[in-house]
């Protein structure tokens, strides 16, 4: 690594090899000689002079490139697709007239485009499944495990540990599916030409409109699309990059809300993201664990959602059939988008794959809360025992204010559950009140729609998608 010149801490510290490699030049330029490959085998089977023995020099060299001779043609002519055309035609003599028959750089440069940004969401889509299996156990594990819930961060009605991971969960499903729609909407520019008009193609094959219109299809099939943009201008739409990044940026946000309360919860010592056996989690206090995979999780979801935004601008401020200022800017929006979510879904994986929950604690914080839930409950009780509800209402206001003020202003244990008992208008026992504040019975279905959830919603994607061999690279 060259230590004096800049590098993107998304590769250099986030994002996968995989990922990487998707985003590489190797792949780009390796694309655009695939797409002269198709589009003059295409050619050569509509009837134009291009020989078999010119293609098969092509399809040899598409993975030998010389990075140096096409940087210097670039230098000397200012345009990139020329550069590797002619540096194409180095390694193709006898093929070198007919590469980029009849295309515009928006042929190999747009195209190539859709083909890297469908292998990303394919990737994002093999992680996102890998991470609906992890997050799916861990629900049905604690489904029945009771824990205060939470609304606005104040103590609500009981839920269960899994009850709860359920919802991260459900967020991913939404994900999925936004997801995969959106892979099945990709399809390839074609060979459009200048703006879109296909003039150039319909000259090459005198006027034969019918050829024209094979050539786009012939290009996609050769690609593996069954699609291809039915009309474009030069470009294809670039609402299809926001769409894309706004896929993404649904996968942020998913990640982002798991790793707030995957955050919160540490704070509140119930749960804990892994730590290393020698991690340092603060250079100044050695007790410390910080949550710093979630953190970062938090911290790469906030980028992604600003990023989101550049396609869209440039969606809406692209001039008729095409101006440039698209290409700088996607040139950095998309990639960076896609690593930092492929970095997300590692991280998130990582994190979930070595959860630590401490029942002991959350059951203390779930017993010091619920007498005050179970107020309704006992009340019910006694008014099956012959009580008056409005005294009692009344009576149970009281105890409830007075522990409260216990809890908060002297520091004491809830002792709402003895002021009760020792209260003749209830006429019950500590024993049988704490009977009623079993944990158990404040949970409603929880359990129940965890169990029906993974089954009806979350089975049916693990089913239909292979997951492999998944490797998760984080830095720590």
């Amino acid at each position: 690594m060259d230590n004096n010149t800049y590098q993107s801490p998304l590769c250099s510290r986030y994002a996968s090899k995989e990922m990487q490699y998707i985003f590489s030049p190797d792949m780009k330029f390796s694309t655009w000689r695939k797409l002269w490959v198709a589009l003059a085998e295409s050619e050569h089977e509509l009837g134009l002079p291009i020989t078999t023995e010119q293609i098969e020099e092509m399809r040899a060299h598409v993975n030998d490139i010389d990075y140096d001779v096409a940087a210097d043609r670039e230098k000397l002519v200012r345009h990139d697709v020329m550069a590797h055309v002619y540096e194409f035609g180095t390694k193709c003599p006898s093929a070198k007239g007919i590469i980029h028959l009849g295309a515009t750089s928006c042929y190999v440069g747009d195209n190539t485009d859709i083909i890297i940004m469908t292998e990303g969401l394919k990737l994002i889509k093999k992680k996102l499944v890998a991470l609906i299996d992890e997050l799916s156990k861990f629900a049905d594990k604690y489904k029945s495990l009771p824990t205060l819930a939470f609304t606005h961060f104040q103590p609500a009605q009981p839920t269960t540990v899994g009850k709860r991971a359920s919802l991260w969960l459900y967020d991913l499903v939404l994900d999925y599916e936004e997801l995969d729609y959106r892979i099945s909407k990709m399809s390839l520019l074609g060979c459009k030409g200048t703006t879109g008009t296909q003039a150039s193609f319909l000259e090459l094959f005198d006027g034969d409109n019918e050829k024209v219109r094979s050539l786009d299809k012939k290009i996609a099939e050769k690609m593996g699309y069954e699609k291809f943009q039915p009309v474009s201008g030069q470009t294809y739409s670039r609402k299809v990059d926001s769409f894309v990044l706004n896929t993404l940026s649904g996968i942020a946000q998913s990640a982002m809300k798991f790793s707030n309360d995957l955050r919160l919860l540490q704070h509140l010592k119930e749960v804990e993201e892994p730590f290393e056996k020698n991690q340092i989690g603060s250079s100044a206090m050695a007790y410390k664990r910080n949550p710093m995979r979630s953190e970062r999780i938090s911290s790469l979801a906030r980028y992604v959602f600003v990023d989101a935004l550049n396609p869209a601008i440039t969606a809406g401020t692209q001039w008729f059939e095409r101006t440039l200022d698209d290409s700088a800017n996607k040139r950095i929006s998309v990639p960076e988008a896609f690593l930092a979510v492929d970095a997300i879904l590692n991280l998130y994986i990582n994190v979930v794959d070595g959860i630590v929950v401490y029942p002991k604690v959350i059951e203390q914080r779930l017993l010091k809360e619920l007498p005050f839930m179970a107020t309704e409950n006992i009340m019910m009780q006694a008014v099956k025992r012959g009580g008056d509800r409005q005294e009692l209402h009344e009576s149970i206001r009281i105890h409830s204010m007075a522990a409260a003020k216990v809890v908060k202003e002297e520091g004491l244990e809830n002792d709402l559950v003895d002021r009760i008992a020792a209260d003749k208008l209830f006429g019950m026992t500590k024993a049988e009140i704490l009977d009623i504040l079993k944990p158990e019975n404040f949970i409603g279905c929880s359990d129940k729609q965890v169990e029906d959830f993974i089954e009806n919603d979350v089975k049916p994607i693990l089913e239909s998608n292979d997951i492999g061999e998944l490797k998760v690279e984080i830095n720590v």
